[in-house]
């Protein structure tokens, strides 16, 4: 299935985002008035240096943090106006979230380990079928500690995918990984967007993988510093760094 990203509506609407931490006497500005939209069926990565704001914003976008001033829509709903119990409902639903650590329960198999998510789930995918889309189909009996860091980080994509979202948020999920399985990991993520259409958006600070995306977003001192979209798409396995 090839992916047709549908520019006509917005799965994300951020306008003016702000974020301020009180940090005893100082205030951290992490953004300084954000703007940025997400497309159905898009792969969008978030590129900038440590501190550049990309994984607040991805929290905000999460519903794991909330913005000091600004508006976040997903699709038409104000994330900005969500009470505690539609945020929760708003992560459980719709977005899966994949972290540069795997968080995986160490007493529960592959398997369990997805089982945990498609329990809650409204519409979820066997979970059998989830590791199997990142080829983990004869691992499902394994514990983590029986996995290598991709694996473990595969069976935390097929975990995030289960319950099948309208969105993936990565946060550096190739950070704790060699180059070699940082590739594989990127091909599942790759993947997961182009059959399912999945709107995607990556974190990282490696520029190199920005060669993936649909568009690259750059953030520089809580700021958006400029936007481009790839007109070639490189697939995963011709990145290098």
């Amino acid at each position: 299935m090839t992916n047709q990203i549908n520019t006509n509506s917005t799965v994300f609407q951020a306008k003016g985002i702000t974020k301020v931490y009180d940090m005893g006497e100082v205030q951290v500005h992490a953004l300084r008035g954000v703007d940025m939209e997400l497309y159905p069926g898009e792969l969008v990565v978030l590129l900038g240096p440590s501190g550049s704001g990309k994984s607040t914003l991805l929290n905000i976008l999460g519903g794991l943090d909330t913005a000091t001033e600004g508006e976040v829509s997903y699709y038409d709903k104000k994330l900005t106006m969500a009470s505690e119990q539609e945020l929760t409902d708003y992560r459980r639903f719709h977005v899966g979230f994949v972290f540069q650590f795997y968080n995986l329960i160490p007493s529960l198999t592959a398997l369990e380990n997805v089982a945990v998510v498609t329990e809650i789930a409204k519409d979820p995918m066997k979970p059998e079928d989830a590791l199997d889309m990142v080829g983990l189909g004869d691992r499902i009996n394994h514990f983590p500690a029986q996995l290598s860091g991709g694996e473990q980080q595969r069976v935390a994509i097929a975990r995030a995918v289960a319950k099948n979202p309208a969105v993936l948020l990565c946060d550096e999920p190739t950070g704790a990984l060699d180059f070699t399985t940082g590739i594989v990991v990127l091909e599942v993520i790759e993947r997961i967007n182009r059959e399912l259409g999945t709107a995607t958006v990556l974190i990282t600070h490696n520029a190199d993988i920005a060669d993936m995306s649909d568009r690259v977003i750059r953030l520089s001192n809580g700021l958006i510093s400029s936007v481009q979209r790839n007109e070639h798409k490189k697939a995963p396995q011709e990145l290098h760094w």
